[in-house]
């Protein structure tokens, strides 16, 4: 239940704010390979976004068996954290986290990230300081486009979906932001174009998080408050 009638903003971490939707692509990829499910890096990098189980059924179908599943994650997870050392922010994502704080927004990290993946990814942003709450996947049931994630990014937060807008990369984040009439900013750093995230519903389509920072007097974001 919302606290008070602060306003926020929500944001997707992994290829909105650090640039990492290509290595979990190559992650995926050996990882099926390694398991002779031949499937094209195309595939899997539009896959992106959603949660595990859910990118798994897309990829392989869902009446496969399931019995491989658990290995499948276990090699992807060994093979991404192998360039945890090396994760960078995407273009001025750090200025717009502390700029949104600057206007007295909450910052949330809508991530449905493991949770030792999530010390990663803060660690490559360095912006605990103006974070107010992070999420990661222990808290949803349901991974993305299901908008379990964001609402329990609202609930964390203690903010309404009438007073938040959410930053994300995929059209996954845009569905899922739809479920509960989240407006959602979208972003093409994460490799979809805009005009798949504004098909999806997206209301403005940004570069990067730098394109936003420079347009954010005339964002939906400005409208907040």
């Amino acid at each position: 239940m919302p606290t008070d009638n602060r306003c926020g903003v929500l944001f997707d971490v992994d290829g909105t704010l650090v640039d990492t939707t290509y290595l979990h692509t190559v992650s995926w990829w050996e990882a099926l390979r390694q398991a002779d499910h031949r499937v094209p890096m195309a595939r899997i990098h539009r896959a992106i976004g959603m949660g595990s189980d859910k990118l798994l059924d897309h990829l392989l179908g869902p009446e496969r068996d399931r019995s491989a599943d658990g290995r499948l994650r276990d090699e992807h997870d060994a093979r991404y954290a192998g360039y945890w050392q090396r994760l960078v922010p995407l273009p001025r994502a750090v200025e717009l986290l502390r700029a949104c704080a600057a206007r007295g927004l909450r910052v949330v990290l809508a991530s449905s990230a493991a949770e030792h993946e999530m010390a990663a990814l803060r660690a490559a942003l360095d912006a605990d300081d103006v974070i107010d709450t992070v999420t990661s996947s222990a808290d949803a049931r349901h991974s993305k486009p299901a908008p379990d994630i964001l609402v329990a990014a609202l609930e964390q937060s203690g903010l309404s979906a009438g007073r938040v807008v959410f930053v994300g990369d995929s059209v996954w984040d845009v569905a899922a932001a739809g479920q509960l009439d989240i407006p959602c900013i979208g972003l093409t750093c994460g490799g979809t174009s805009r005009a798949e995230l504004a098909g999806a519903g997206a209301v403005a389509v940004y570069d990067d998080p730098g394109a936003l920072l420079d347009a954010l007097g005339e964002s939906a974001i400005a409208a907040l408050g």
